[in-house]
Protein backbone atom coordinates (compact mmCIF):
# COMPACT_ATOMS: atom_id res chain seq x y z
CA UNK A 1 0.00 0.00 0.00
CA UNK A 2 1.33 3.28 -0.85
CA UNK A 3 0.38 5.32 2.27
CA UNK A 4 1.64 8.61 0.90
CA UNK A 5 -0.98 7.82 -2.08
CA UNK A 6 -3.15 7.58 0.67
CA UNK A 7 -2.78 10.38 2.16
CA UNK A 8 -3.44 12.65 -1.02
CA UNK A 9 -6.22 10.89 -1.61
CA UNK A 10 -7.58 11.45 1.64
CA UNK A 11 -6.80 15.86 1.38
CA UNK A 12 -8.22 15.31 -1.98
CA UNK A 13 -11.44 13.89 -0.46
CA UNK A 14 -11.78 15.70 3.28
CA UNK A 15 -9.71 19.02 2.14
CA UNK A 16 -7.23 19.11 4.55
CA UNK A 17 -4.62 16.81 6.54
CA UNK A 18 -3.17 18.96 9.07
CA UNK A 19 -3.31 16.35 12.07
CA UNK A 20 -3.47 13.10 9.98
CA UNK A 21 -2.52 9.66 11.40
CA UNK A 22 -2.50 6.24 9.74
CA UNK A 23 -3.46 2.84 11.16
CA UNK A 24 -3.27 -0.89 10.69
CA UNK A 25 -4.85 -3.75 11.10
CA UNK A 26 -4.46 -7.16 8.86
CA UNK A 27 -6.83 -9.57 7.58
CA UNK A 28 -6.66 -13.49 9.06
CA UNK A 29 -6.16 -16.81 6.94
CA UNK A 30 -7.22 -19.60 9.45
CA UNK A 31 -5.06 -22.56 8.95
CA UNK A 32 -7.23 -25.17 10.62
CA UNK A 33 -10.01 -25.32 13.59
CA UNK A 34 -12.95 -23.92 11.64
CA UNK A 35 -16.46 -22.86 13.02
CA UNK A 36 -15.11 -24.06 16.42
CA UNK A 37 -14.74 -20.83 17.77
CA UNK A 38 -18.28 -19.52 18.52
CA UNK A 39 -18.74 -23.40 19.89
CA UNK A 40 -15.91 -22.53 22.60
CA UNK A 41 -13.47 -24.66 20.93
CA UNK A 42 -10.14 -23.86 19.68
CA UNK A 43 -9.02 -22.58 15.97
CA UNK A 44 -5.45 -22.01 14.85
CA UNK A 45 -5.27 -18.41 12.83
CA UNK A 46 -2.65 -16.37 11.77
CA UNK A 47 -2.61 -12.68 10.61
CA UNK A 48 -1.56 -12.08 6.60
CA UNK A 49 0.26 -9.04 5.33
CA UNK A 50 -3.34 -8.04 3.61
CA UNK A 51 -5.26 -5.90 5.82
CA UNK A 52 -7.28 -2.47 6.26
CA UNK A 53 -5.44 0.96 6.04
CA UNK A 54 -7.06 3.88 7.87
CA UNK A 55 -6.40 7.44 7.45
CA UNK A 56 -8.54 9.59 10.50
CA UNK A 57 -7.93 12.79 12.02
CA UNK A 58 -10.90 14.64 14.10
CA UNK A 59 -12.89 17.51 13.09
CA UNK A 60 -14.62 20.01 14.49
CA UNK A 61 -17.94 19.36 12.68
CA UNK A 62 -19.90 17.14 15.26
CA UNK A 63 -19.94 14.66 12.68
CA UNK A 64 -17.98 11.42 11.49
CA UNK A 65 -17.34 11.29 7.75
CA UNK A 66 -17.14 7.97 6.23
CA UNK A 67 -15.32 7.23 2.74
CA UNK A 68 -13.10 4.32 1.48
CA UNK A 69 -11.00 3.65 -1.35
CA UNK A 70 -12.85 0.37 -1.91
CA UNK A 71 -16.50 1.36 -2.87
CA UNK A 72 -18.82 4.51 -3.84
CA UNK A 73 -20.44 4.56 -0.75
CA UNK A 74 -19.66 7.48 1.52
CA UNK A 75 -21.67 8.29 4.51
CA UNK A 76 -21.49 11.68 7.41
CA UNK A 77 -23.00 10.31 10.76
CA UNK A 78 -24.23 12.93 13.06
CA UNK A 79 -22.78 11.64 16.34
CA UNK A 80 -26.18 11.82 18.07
CA UNK A 81 -27.46 8.69 15.21
CA UNK A 82 -24.53 6.15 15.24
CA UNK A 83 -27.26 4.19 16.52
CA UNK A 84 -28.86 3.94 13.07
CA UNK A 85 -27.89 1.45 10.72
CA UNK A 86 -27.35 2.16 7.21
CA UNK A 87 -28.51 -0.81 4.81
CA UNK A 88 -26.60 -3.34 4.28
CA UNK A 89 -23.49 -0.87 3.62
CA UNK A 90 -19.78 -1.34 5.16
CA UNK A 91 -19.97 1.27 7.50
CA UNK A 92 -22.16 -0.17 9.78
CA UNK A 93 -18.63 -2.30 10.13
CA UNK A 94 -17.18 1.25 11.50
CA UNK A 95 -20.27 2.48 13.21
CA UNK A 96 -21.11 -0.57 15.11
CA UNK A 97 -17.64 -0.63 16.62
CA UNK A 98 -18.11 3.19 17.72
CA UNK A 99 -21.44 2.43 18.93
CA UNK A 100 -19.42 -0.42 21.38
CA UNK A 101 -16.78 2.68 22.31
CA UNK A 102 -19.40 5.26 23.27
CA UNK A 103 -21.06 2.53 25.37
CA UNK A 104 -17.75 2.48 27.22
CA UNK A 105 -17.57 5.83 28.38
CA UNK A 106 -15.29 7.04 26.22
CA UNK A 107 -16.09 10.66 24.49
CA UNK A 108 -15.94 11.25 20.58
CA UNK A 109 -15.81 14.27 18.41
CA UNK A 110 -16.20 14.39 14.73
CA UNK A 111 -13.75 12.40 12.44
CA UNK A 112 -13.24 12.09 8.83
CA UNK A 113 -12.29 8.82 8.28
CA UNK A 114 -10.85 7.12 4.70
CA UNK A 115 -10.46 3.53 4.57
CA UNK A 116 -8.31 1.66 1.99
CA UNK A 117 -8.24 -2.73 2.11
CA UNK A 118 -6.17 -5.27 -0.07
CA UNK A 119 -8.12 -7.72 1.78
CA UNK A 120 -10.91 -9.27 -1.14
CA UNK A 121 -14.16 -8.56 0.04
CA UNK A 122 -16.43 -11.46 0.30
CA UNK A 123 -13.19 -13.95 0.40
CA UNK A 124 -13.27 -15.04 4.02
CA UNK A 125 -9.96 -13.37 5.23
CA UNK A 126 -12.29 -11.57 7.53
CA UNK A 127 -11.95 -7.89 5.52
CA UNK A 128 -14.59 -7.17 8.14
CA UNK A 129 -12.65 -8.00 11.00
CA UNK A 130 -9.83 -5.68 9.92
CA UNK A 131 -12.57 -2.83 9.65
CA UNK A 132 -13.71 -3.42 12.85
CA UNK A 133 -10.28 -3.33 14.23
CA UNK A 134 -8.70 -0.88 12.49
CA UNK A 135 -11.61 1.30 13.77
CA UNK A 136 -11.76 0.14 17.19
CA UNK A 137 -7.65 0.54 17.49
CA UNK A 138 -7.59 4.19 16.15
CA UNK A 139 -10.56 5.53 18.09
CA UNK A 140 -8.64 4.28 21.08
CA UNK A 141 -5.84 5.63 20.18
CA UNK A 142 -7.07 9.16 18.93
CA UNK A 143 -9.41 9.23 22.08
CA UNK A 144 -6.52 7.99 24.91
CA UNK A 145 -9.55 5.41 25.54
CA UNK A 146 -6.84 3.50 27.88
CA UNK A 147 -8.68 0.45 26.21
CA UNK A 148 -6.46 -2.81 25.78
CA UNK A 149 -5.89 -4.69 22.74
CA UNK A 150 -7.98 -7.64 24.78
CA UNK A 151 -10.86 -4.96 25.14
CA UNK A 152 -10.87 -3.70 21.08
CA UNK A 153 -10.53 -7.61 20.20
CA UNK A 154 -13.66 -8.15 22.33
CA UNK A 155 -15.87 -5.09 21.54
CA UNK A 156 -15.62 -5.19 17.88
CA UNK A 157 -16.69 -9.13 17.88
CA UNK A 158 -19.78 -7.72 20.49
CA UNK A 159 -20.29 -4.67 17.23
CA UNK A 160 -20.46 -7.75 14.67
CA UNK A 161 -22.99 -9.96 16.45
CA UNK A 162 -24.92 -7.02 17.71
CA UNK A 163 -24.75 -4.01 15.22
CA UNK A 164 -24.39 -6.26 11.95
CA UNK A 165 -25.73 -8.96 13.36
CA UNK A 166 -23.62 -11.93 12.30
CA UNK A 167 -23.16 -14.37 15.03
CA UNK A 168 -19.32 -14.92 14.69
CA UNK A 169 -16.88 -16.28 17.35
CA UNK A 170 -14.02 -14.04 18.36
CA UNK A 171 -11.39 -15.69 16.34
CA UNK A 172 -11.28 -13.21 13.00
CA UNK A 173 -11.18 -10.01 15.60
CA UNK A 174 -8.45 -11.73 17.74
CA UNK A 175 -5.87 -13.03 14.55
CA UNK A 176 -6.82 -8.80 13.26
CA UNK A 177 -5.54 -7.28 16.61
CA UNK A 178 -2.70 -9.94 18.14
CA UNK A 179 -1.12 -10.91 15.57
CA UNK A 180 2.20 -11.80 15.27
CA UNK A 181 4.45 -11.96 11.86
CA UNK A 182 5.93 -15.17 11.67
CA UNK A 183 3.69 -16.94 14.31
CA UNK A 184 0.01 -18.66 14.37
CA UNK A 185 -2.34 -18.40 17.48
CA UNK A 186 -3.90 -21.18 19.11
CA UNK A 187 -6.44 -20.31 21.09
CA UNK A 188 -9.04 -21.73 23.28
CA UNK A 189 -12.13 -19.43 22.40
CA UNK A 190 -13.84 -20.68 25.74
CA UNK A 191 -11.34 -19.72 28.16
CA UNK A 192 -9.30 -16.95 25.56
CA UNK A 193 -5.92 -18.30 26.56
CA UNK A 194 -3.73 -18.85 23.85
CA UNK A 195 -0.14 -19.39 22.38
CA UNK A 196 2.01 -18.22 19.82
CA UNK A 197 3.49 -20.76 17.46
CA UNK A 198 6.27 -20.50 15.24
CA UNK A 199 5.87 -21.27 11.68
CA UNK A 200 9.10 -22.86 10.31
CA UNK A 201 7.83 -23.60 6.80
CA UNK A 202 11.42 -25.24 5.78
CA UNK A 203 10.94 -24.63 2.20
CA UNK A 204 7.24 -24.38 1.58
CA UNK A 205 4.91 -21.63 1.28
CA UNK A 206 1.24 -21.19 2.62
CA UNK A 207 -1.20 -20.65 -0.53
CA UNK A 208 -4.54 -18.50 -0.38
CA UNK A 209 -6.96 -19.74 -3.46
CA UNK A 210 -9.99 -17.37 -3.95
CA UNK A 211 -12.56 -19.03 -5.50
CA UNK A 212 -14.43 -16.00 -6.51
CA UNK A 213 -17.52 -17.05 -5.48
CA UNK A 214 -18.75 -14.25 -3.58
CA UNK A 215 -21.02 -14.92 -0.48
CA UNK A 216 -22.26 -12.60 1.76
CA UNK A 217 -21.65 -13.44 5.58
CA UNK A 218 -24.71 -12.08 7.33
CA UNK A 219 -27.03 -13.90 5.13
CA UNK A 220 -25.15 -17.34 4.40
CA UNK A 221 -26.18 -20.29 6.56
CA UNK A 222 -23.47 -19.44 9.42
CA UNK A 223 -26.27 -18.48 11.42
CA UNK A 224 -28.29 -21.52 11.03
CA UNK A 225 -25.23 -23.75 11.74
CA UNK A 226 -24.89 -21.83 14.93
CA UNK A 227 -28.12 -22.89 15.93
CA UNK A 228 -27.84 -26.58 15.12
CA UNK A 229 -24.86 -26.61 17.02
CA UNK A 230 -27.04 -24.92 20.04
CA UNK A 231 -29.79 -27.92 19.41
CA UNK A 232 -26.59 -30.53 19.68
CA UNK A 233 -25.73 -28.98 22.81
CA UNK A 234 -29.70 -29.10 24.35
CA UNK A 235 -29.52 -32.95 23.57
CA UNK A 236 -26.48 -33.66 24.96
CA UNK A 237 -26.43 -31.91 27.96
CA UNK A 238 -29.52 -34.43 28.97
CA UNK A 239 -26.53 -37.04 29.53
CA UNK A 240 -23.56 -34.42 30.53
CA UNK A 241 -23.94 -30.56 32.17
CA UNK A 242 -22.69 -28.81 29.13
CA UNK A 243 -22.83 -25.32 27.77
CA UNK A 244 -20.71 -25.76 24.33
CA UNK A 245 -19.56 -28.01 22.21
CA UNK A 246 -16.26 -27.58 23.12
CA UNK A 247 -16.34 -28.79 26.24
CA UNK A 248 -16.34 -32.48 25.17
CA UNK A 249 -13.43 -34.42 23.90
CA UNK A 250 -13.70 -36.73 21.06
CA UNK A 251 -14.15 -39.81 23.56
CA UNK A 252 -16.75 -37.90 25.32
CA UNK A 253 -18.51 -36.93 22.07
CA UNK A 254 -18.67 -40.66 21.05
CA UNK A 255 -19.59 -41.58 25.02
CA UNK A 256 -23.11 -40.10 24.59
CA UNK A 257 -23.33 -38.96 20.48
CA UNK A 258 -26.62 -41.06 20.51
CA UNK A 259 -28.92 -38.47 22.75
CA UNK A 260 -29.05 -36.75 19.51
CA UNK A 261 -31.81 -38.14 17.66
CA UNK A 262 -31.03 -35.80 14.01
CA UNK A 263 -28.22 -37.40 11.96
CA UNK A 264 -27.94 -34.36 10.18
CA UNK A 265 -27.11 -32.42 14.18
CA UNK A 266 -25.05 -35.19 14.56
CA UNK A 267 -23.09 -34.65 12.45
CA UNK A 268 -22.72 -30.84 12.66
CA UNK A 269 -21.54 -31.73 16.32
CA UNK A 270 -19.21 -34.88 15.10
CA UNK A 271 -17.51 -32.16 12.84
CA UNK A 272 -16.75 -29.86 15.73
CA UNK A 273 -15.93 -31.62 18.45
CA UNK A 274 -13.04 -34.05 15.55
CA UNK A 275 -12.14 -30.18 14.40
CA UNK A 276 -11.17 -29.33 17.82
CA UNK A 277 -9.05 -32.66 18.21
CA UNK A 278 -7.74 -31.37 14.73
CA UNK A 279 -6.38 -27.76 15.87
CA UNK A 280 -4.99 -30.09 18.72
CA UNK A 281 -2.73 -32.49 17.13
CA UNK A 282 -1.68 -29.78 14.42
CA UNK A 283 -0.63 -27.77 17.28
CA UNK A 284 1.69 -30.73 18.62
CA UNK A 285 2.57 -31.52 14.76
CA UNK A 286 4.40 -28.09 14.54
CA UNK A 287 5.73 -28.27 17.53
CA UNK A 288 7.76 -31.22 16.46
CA UNK A 289 8.22 -29.34 12.91
CA UNK A 290 6.03 -31.84 11.40
CA UNK A 291 4.21 -30.44 8.36
CA UNK A 292 3.13 -33.70 6.47
CA UNK A 293 0.59 -34.63 9.60
CA UNK A 294 0.03 -30.89 9.84
CA UNK A 295 -1.30 -31.23 6.45
CA UNK A 296 -2.61 -34.53 6.84
CA UNK A 297 -4.73 -32.75 9.29
CA UNK A 298 -5.40 -29.77 6.82
CA UNK A 299 -6.85 -32.22 4.35
CA UNK A 300 -9.24 -34.45 7.20
CA UNK A 301 -10.63 -30.95 8.09
CA UNK A 302 -11.86 -30.24 4.72
CA UNK A 303 -12.99 -33.20 4.84
CA UNK A 304 -15.10 -32.96 7.76
CA UNK A 305 -15.95 -29.49 6.55
CA UNK A 306 -17.68 -30.78 3.41
CA UNK A 307 -19.25 -33.81 4.72
CA UNK A 308 -20.35 -33.06 8.35
CA UNK A 309 -20.52 -29.83 8.38
CA UNK A 310 -21.39 -29.24 4.60
CA UNK A 311 -20.03 -25.39 4.21
CA UNK A 312 -18.05 -26.04 1.07
CA UNK A 313 -19.52 -26.42 -2.05
CA UNK A 314 -18.80 -27.35 -5.52
CA UNK A 315 -16.23 -24.42 -5.76
CA UNK A 316 -14.36 -24.70 -2.61
CA UNK A 317 -14.57 -28.97 -3.23
CA UNK A 318 -13.17 -28.29 -6.78
CA UNK A 319 -10.51 -25.94 -6.00
CA UNK A 320 -9.11 -28.72 -2.96
CA UNK A 321 -9.33 -31.26 -5.01
CA UNK A 322 -6.92 -30.35 -7.59
CA UNK A 323 -4.79 -28.94 -5.55
CA UNK A 324 -4.54 -32.19 -3.68
CA UNK A 325 -3.28 -33.62 -7.40
CA UNK A 326 0.06 -31.28 -7.62
CA UNK A 327 3.00 -32.94 -6.43
CA UNK A 328 4.31 -30.63 -3.51
CA UNK A 329 1.05 -29.47 -1.71
CA UNK A 330 0.95 -31.82 1.78
CA UNK A 331 -2.43 -30.04 2.53
CA UNK A 332 -5.36 -28.27 1.66
CA UNK A 333 -8.76 -27.21 2.82
CA UNK A 334 -11.37 -24.39 3.07
CA UNK A 335 -10.66 -21.42 5.15
CA UNK A 336 -13.28 -19.33 6.67
CA UNK A 337 -17.39 -19.80 7.10
CA UNK A 338 -17.57 -21.19 3.66
CA UNK A 339 -19.91 -21.13 0.87
CA UNK A 340 -17.70 -19.96 -1.17
CA UNK A 341 -14.23 -17.24 -0.22
CA UNK A 342 -11.01 -18.73 -0.32
CA UNK A 343 -8.51 -22.13 0.25
CA UNK A 344 -5.32 -22.41 2.34
CA UNK A 345 -2.53 -24.89 1.12
CA UNK A 346 0.59 -25.96 2.30
CA UNK A 347 2.99 -25.76 -1.22
CA UNK A 348 6.33 -26.94 -1.76
CA UNK A 349 7.73 -23.50 -2.77
CA UNK A 350 9.52 -24.67 -6.05
CA UNK A 351 5.91 -25.84 -6.86
CA UNK A 352 4.12 -22.59 -6.37
CA UNK A 353 3.95 -21.14 -9.66
CA UNK A 354 2.94 -24.53 -11.76
CA UNK A 355 0.58 -25.11 -8.80
CA UNK A 356 -0.58 -21.76 -9.38
CA UNK A 357 -0.97 -21.99 -13.36
CA UNK A 358 -2.38 -25.49 -12.86
CA UNK A 359 -5.20 -25.24 -10.47
CA UNK A 360 -6.27 -21.91 -11.86
CA UNK A 361 -6.84 -23.65 -15.21
CA UNK A 362 -8.39 -26.99 -13.85
CA UNK A 363 -10.57 -24.56 -11.77
CA UNK A 364 -11.70 -22.48 -14.25
CA UNK A 365 -12.08 -25.24 -16.95
CA UNK A 366 -14.60 -26.90 -14.18
CA UNK A 367 -16.88 -23.64 -12.69
CA UNK A 368 -16.36 -21.29 -15.38
CA UNK A 369 -15.13 -19.04 -12.32
CA UNK A 370 -11.43 -17.00 -12.35
CA UNK A 371 -9.19 -17.68 -9.52
CA UNK A 372 -7.07 -15.53 -7.97
CA UNK A 373 -3.96 -16.77 -5.70
CA UNK A 374 -1.91 -15.16 -3.20
CA UNK A 375 1.25 -16.19 -1.47
CA UNK A 376 0.85 -15.42 2.13
CA UNK A 377 3.14 -13.31 4.54
CA UNK A 378 2.21 -13.65 7.94
CA UNK A 379 2.20 -10.07 9.56
CA UNK A 380 1.78 -8.19 12.70
CA UNK A 381 -1.59 -7.22 14.15
CA UNK A 382 -3.29 -3.71 14.88
CA UNK A 383 -1.03 -0.95 14.41
CA UNK A 384 -0.04 2.39 14.07
CA UNK A 385 2.63 3.50 10.92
Amino acid sequence: MDIKQLKDQFSSHYGSANDLKVFFSPGRVNLIGEHTDYNGGYVFPCALSYGTYLCVQKNTLGVLRFATTNFKYTAEVKLTDINKKHGGEWVNYPLGVLVQIKERGIQLSGMDMLYSGDVPNGAGLSSSASIEMVTAFAVNSLFNGNLSRWDLVKLSQQAENKFVGVNCGIMDQFASGMGEKNHALMLNCDTLDYEKIPLQMNGYLIVIANTNKRRGLADSKFNERQSECMKAVDYLKTRKPLKKLGELDLAGFNEIKDAIPDEVIKRRARHVVSEDQRVLDAVTALKKNDLVTFGQLMNQSHDSLRDDYEVTGIELDTMVDEARKIKGVIGSRMTGAGFGGCTVSIVEEKQVQYFIAEVGKNYTAKTGLHPDFYIAQIGDGSKEL
